[in-house]
Formats: structure tokens, C-alpha cells, sequence
């Protein structure tokens, strides 16, 4: 417990100085959150462009591994091997996926703790009375919001997942298990998310919905690259043959 807590205190410590840097010139709480998140989007956005190209590289693989799961559906080392050997060829790193999700977990966690418990790790009487301003109709940033944010950060990360989820149609269909839980997902988190946000202070649920509002046009854009990347990806198949 020491531990996760030091881990918390080590992102959250550094991300609450961009935080008071931001208030010192908006000098509004709730515009400060609003910047931020678009600062911290715009920071991981790399991450997520390389979550695309992962992804579509392992959508044009697809066929292929169907092929040895056919081939070699009764041998599983062997069937392990050749899969092994085919991302060789194709210069696939399978983990490459992953990794951005695992690289932002812990910014994650630092944001969600110190929007939660901003005194925690900012010093300065101006950001005491700051974590407890105003915000549109929201009087106190520091309490829940019942049902508006809530609501508007359930139907954004409903609508990003979904678009995440179509994204990776393909990966998908080849792993019926994992089609099962996204689709589930699809479905859990916003519920999650709405009952979570009737809880958290309105500077948390205000990053969340904001995060996932910026999000969704980050989807349409990558969308648009995926494309892209297909049509190349294509077009060099049929050079190869």
C-alpha cells in the first residue's frame, strides 16, 4: 500500500506544478482543468497514433494467422512457433499495443489523485481556495456534480469506446473472446463511469468528459490515418506478389 501510494505521490507531484502554472495564468479552476486535459491529450497523442499502427498492422496479419491457427490447430507449440516466426517476418512487435496503454495507466492514476485531492500535493493558499471555486453551474469544484457530468462523461466514453471498438473490427473477430469482453466493456464502463462520477469532485469528472470529448475527434483523425495506413499496406501486398 506504501508503495502504490509513493507511485501515486511520484505522478501526481509533477503533473500538480503544471497544474498551479496553468492557474497562475488562467486564474480559473475550471478552465485550468479544461486546459490541462487538452495539454495532457495532446501530449499522449503520439501513443495513441502508435496504437494504430499496431493495430492495423494486426488487422492486414489476420488472414494469415487464421491460416496457422487452421494449420496447426492440434499442436499448439508448433502453432505458437510459426506465429512467433510470421511477426518476425512482418517486423510485428505485439506488444507494441499494449505499451501505450501501460504508459499512460500511471499518469492516469497521478491525474485522477490529484484532481481528487488537490491539497495533497499543491501548496499555496491561492490553490486552497481555487480546488473550491465555481464553475458554469457547478458552485463547488470540489463536490460531485449529481447527474449532468456524470451523464456527459458516461455518453463520451461511450461513444470513444465504441469508435475504439470498431477500430479493431478485425482484431476482434479473430479472437472471439476478446470481442465478448469489449462488447461488454462497451457497455460497462459508461455505467461505471456515471455512478464513479456522481462521487469524484467535479474537477475530476469535468477531466474525464473533457479527456473523452477530445477523444472522439482524436478518433475521427486516427480513423482517417488507419485508412491510410490500409490502402498503403495494400498497395505494398500486391507489389510483393
Amino acid at each position: 500500500m506504501d508503495r502504490f501510494l509513493e507511485i501515486i505521490g511520484f505522478m501526481a507531484g509533477p503533473l500538480s506544478i503544471v497544474l498551479s502554472f496553468l492557474y497562475g495564468f488562467i486564474q480559473n479552476y475550471g478552465l485550468t482543468i479544461l486546459a490541462f486535459t487538452l495539454l495532457v491529450k495532446v501530449v499522449l497523442y503520439p501513443l495513441h497514433a502508435k496504437q494504430v499502427k499496431s493495430s492495423t498492422k494486426m488487422a492486414e496479419m489476420q488472414p494469415k494467422l487464421k491460416e496457422l491457427q487452421k494449420k496447426y490447430a492440434n499442436d499448439r507449440q508448433e502453432l505458437s512457433a510459426k506465429t512467433m516466426e510470421l511477426y518476425r517476418q512482418e517486423k510485428f512487435n505485439p506488444a507494441a499495443g499494449c505499451l501505450p496503454a501501460l504508459v499512460q495507466m500511471p499518469i492516469i492514476i497521478g491525474l485522477f489523485a490529484l484532481l481528487r485531492n488537490p491539497m495533497n500535493y499543491i501548496e499555496g493558499d491561492e490553490m486552497v481556495i481555487a480546488a473550491h471555486e465555481s464553475f458554469l453551474w457547478i458552485m463547488n469544484l470540489s463536490q460531485p456534480d449529481p447527474w449532468v457530468l456524470p451523464v456527459l462523461a458516461a455518453i463520451t466514453t461511450f461513444i470513444s469506446f465504441s469508435q475504439t471498438q470498431a477500430h479493431q473490427g478485425a482484431a476482434l473477430d479473430a479472437n472471439p473472446m476478446m470481442g465478448s469482453m469489449m462488447k461488454m466493456m462497451k457497455y460497462f464502463l459508461p455505467v461505471m463511469i456515471l455512478v464513479m462520477g456522481r462521487t469524484f469532485p467535479a474537477g475530476v469528472t469535468i477531466y474525464w468528459f473533457f479527456g473523452q470529448f477530445i477523444q472522439i475527434f482524436f478518433n475521427l483523425h486516427l480513423n482517417r490515418v488507419r485508412a491510410k495506413l490500409k490502402m498503403e499496406l495494400e498497395r505494398k501486398n500486391k507489389n510483393n506478389r
